[in-house]
């Protein structure tokens, strides 16, 4: 659903948080059973889906950001896809 219908916006999934944790010196997404740790990438995207975003929208805000990133749509594709196999990002 997510690269097939790139229109349809997500946003993150209210059972996760997206927050800085001091005592794992980065940004963490936190949920009832843990946390995962996130790369600067993984929170550049989540930190823009905060509100409802589509794929192609965040892309387009990511290439005004970064125009050297020359793999920016395809590691946002790849992440994207991750996000909503693991839930967490959800359609709104």
């Amino acid at each position: 659903m997510n690269v097939e219908h790139p229109e349809i916006e997500f946003c993150i999934n209210s059972n996760y948080r997206l927050q800085y944790e001091e005592a794992q010196g980065c940004y963490v997404l936190l949920y009832p059973e843990g946390l995962v740790k996130l790369s600067d990438t993984a929170v550049e995207i989540l930190k823009r889906c905060v509100e409802p975003i589509s794929c192609d929208q965040l892309i387009k805000q990511l290439q005004k950001d970064y125009p050297a990133a020359e793999t920016l749509e395809d590691d946002v594709r790849d992440f994207w896809t991750h996000a909503i196999s693991e839930e967490w990002i959800v359609a709104t």
